[in-house]
């Protein structure tokens, strides 16, 4: 395919082969290059480092997000088993109370008769 490279896809993914993206106000020829190509008529002067931090930051975005949602996942999870452990807790306790209260009426029997 020999289309053009645009600035979601440039033609080269050498940052320092790439254009800084500026308008060049030049006649139209059949030479012209398009805006953000593989020319050799421009510096590069924080070309790579704009272009790498931009790049970094779009990649870690998404792990971020994912991480923050793995976090929220998790602290639910951890809260959901607290609430288990909590429900479990509370119907041992009761079934105790009603143990004790059973042997105290046993031993109130035995005493009595």
């Amino acid at each position: 395919m020999s289309t053009a490279g645009t600035i979601d896809r440039p033609e080269t993914h050498d940052p320092m082969k790439q254009a800084p993206m500026l308008h060049r106000f030049k006649s139209a020829t059949a030479d012209r290059e398009p805006l953000g190509s593989a020319t050799t008529d421009f510096s590069h002067t924080g070309v790579t480092a704009s272009r790498q931090n931009r790049t970094r930051e779009m990649q870690l975005q998404p792990e971020a997000l994912a991480r923050a949602h793995m976090h929220e996942r998790m602290r639910e999870a951890d809260a959901e088993r607290e609430a288990v452990r909590l429900v479990s807790a509370r119907r041992m306790q009761r079934r105790a109370e009603r143990a004790s209260l059973r042997a105290r009426r046993a031993l109130a029997m035995a005493v009595m008769n």
